[in-house]
């Protein structure tokens, strides 16, 4: 197990295109650290940098206590699952998960032993004499995590390794890695574009886009305070509703839609009051209430069996929202909403950026 220290890592490729801009975070020994954002985000190629397959242009990588900068792949101890298993279909599970063990010419003993306890570890025990053919996608998948346990890394990197099974797998794999972790207490970076997989697995996400680090947090901070527009609209299924418009009043005011403010609001939004400046006011689906002073249009009810997922119209903008049971609307039906305080959250129109109190967490 090691840290890992990655300062302001930078990624040009020829061309001049830059792939990422000033990557610094400091990853603690034994930590889940998920890199979430839409393809083209730079996530990927971080991960490649880490794991030395990309040469980095700028910055600083520490494994341990270690300049790793330089180093070539082999020389890092890192083992890395990828989204295509790669599996020597001639082989064996056993030969498969004992193949880069018997290339470093370790005492054949340590090798049955390892690839014995990674086989319990991954639960392969009895698919050990099967050939990869002969296999599920779900099982091919937990070799390929095997091959990695047997080696003992510092480092686990994961790069959207769940990408190529169906829904259902994806689940049993989530919890697989999950436990895996559990279990070993190793150092992980783990690459998804699913929100899901982030918010389950991660002690801690990065969201990145175009490149660039949006917010770093516990996935509870990153739901639930938002740095930006972005992260408010990539992380959440469905994602944050926006209205944006203006304080007017004491209130919120976008087209025909108003809010009255709290005190804590008005105090919050001071640099908006009669500045003419625009906000966003946000908030999840799951932040509404079923009784309230404001008129929810009905479009479409979607049933996911506890909830129903409601889209319609709210004072002529596009809304969606989360209500607990099974409702039966009809499209055209008016239900009065409210809100519930403490989930709305506002952002700059401009900037795109989270208006909050000093102190409190994004």
């Amino acid at each position: 197990m090691s840290t890992l220290s990655l300062k302001h890592l930078r990624k040009v490729y020829d061309g001049g295109v830059t792939a990422v801009k000033d990557f610094d975070m400091e990853i603690a020994d034994g930590e889940f650290i998920v890199f979430v954002g839409p393809s083209g985000c730079g996530k990927t190629t971080t991960l490649r940098m880490i794991a030395g397959l990309e040469s980095i242009t700028d910055g600083q990588l520490l494994i341990g206590d270690k300049d790793m900068t330089s180093k070539p792949a082999k020389e890092r101890d890192i083992a890395m699952v990828f989204q295509n298993y790669a599996l020597y279909a001639n082989m064996t599970v056993y030969q498969n998960l004992s193949f880069s063990l018997m290339l470093r010419k370790q005492n054949p003993e340590d090798i049955h032993r390892k690839v014995m306890d990674a086989a319990r570890i991954i639960g392969l025990m009895d698919q050990l004499n099967k050939k990869p053919k002969e296999l599920s996608g779900g099982q091919r998948q937990r070799v390929a995590m095997g091959r990695a346990v047997v080696r003992n890394p510092k480092v686990f990197l994961f790069d959207e390794p769940l990408s190529n099974l169906d829904a259902k797998l994806r689940n049993s794999m989530r919890r697989e890695i999950k436990l895996l972790h559990h279990n070993l207490g190793t150092t992980m970076v783990y690459v998804t574009h699913d929100q899901i997989e982030a918010l389950t697995l991660a002690d801690r996400i990065v969201v990145m886009s175009m490149g660039e680090v949006q917010q770093i947090g516990k996935p509870l901070e990153i739901y639930n305070h938002p740095a930006n527009l972005f992260v408010a609209s990539f992380i959440g299924n469905p994602p944050m509703n926006f209205i944006q418009g203006s304080i007017e009043n004491g209130k919120f005011v976008a087209g025909a839609f108003t809010k009255e403010l709290s005190s804590e609001e008005t105090d919050l939004l001071s640099a908006y009051v009669s500045s003419g400046k625009s906000l966003v006011f946000a908030f999840r689906p799951e932040a509404v209430v079923a009784e309230g002073p404001h008129d929810f249009q009905v479009e479409l009810v979607e049933h996911l069996g506890q909830s129903s997922l409601i889209h319609g119209t709210l004072s002529g903008f596009k809304t969606v929202l989360k209500l607990r049971g099974w409702h039966r609307l009809l499209p055209g039906d008016i239900v009065k909403i409210g809100f519930t305080p403490s989930l709305i959250r506002y952002f700059d129109a401009e900037s795109g950026q989270a208006i909050r109190k000093e102190g409190l967490p994004l």
